[in-house]
């Protein structure tokens, strides 16, 4: 059982920053490929990021891409998102995501295991 918290959100003026932590409970050996989405009200749920924690690869949206960067501490079971240069556009509920592998696909990677999510609100 893999069990994925959230923590980090809140609100923020544009041009600000804030980091994203996602700690994982469980069995962490099925979290070798970690995500970040998010999702506006009525708005499709958007890939923000991911990182294959074994070798360290990311993707990203081309959106985000310059502004936020996505990193994992393995030893802490975590995974972090930190946003800068936040724009309201940004504003979403930001959910962390895990499944067992190497990010084969990106973002287009079919994602297990699934956070609470936490809001992100840029004015």
């Amino acid at each position: 059982h893999v069990q994925l918290v959230e923590s980090g959100g809140g609100s923020v003026q544009a041009g600000g920053s804030l980091r994203l932590s996602c700690e994982v409970f469980g069995y962490t050996s099925d979290t070798n490929c970690m995500g970040w989405f998010r999702q506006a009200p009525g708005k499709q749920r958007e890939g923000v990021a991911s990182i294959y924690t074994g070798g360290g690869t990311t993707y990203y949206a081309d959106s985000v891409k310059g502004r936020f960067t996505i990193s994992a501490d393995s030893a802490k079971n975590k995974v972090y998102l930190q946003m800068d240069s936040l724009k309201p556009e940004d504003t979403a509920m930001y959910n962390c995501a895990a499944v067992a592998g190497r990010c084969d696909y990106g973002l287009s990677t079919f994602f297990r295991y699934w956070g609470q999510g936490t809001q992100v609100t840029v004015s």
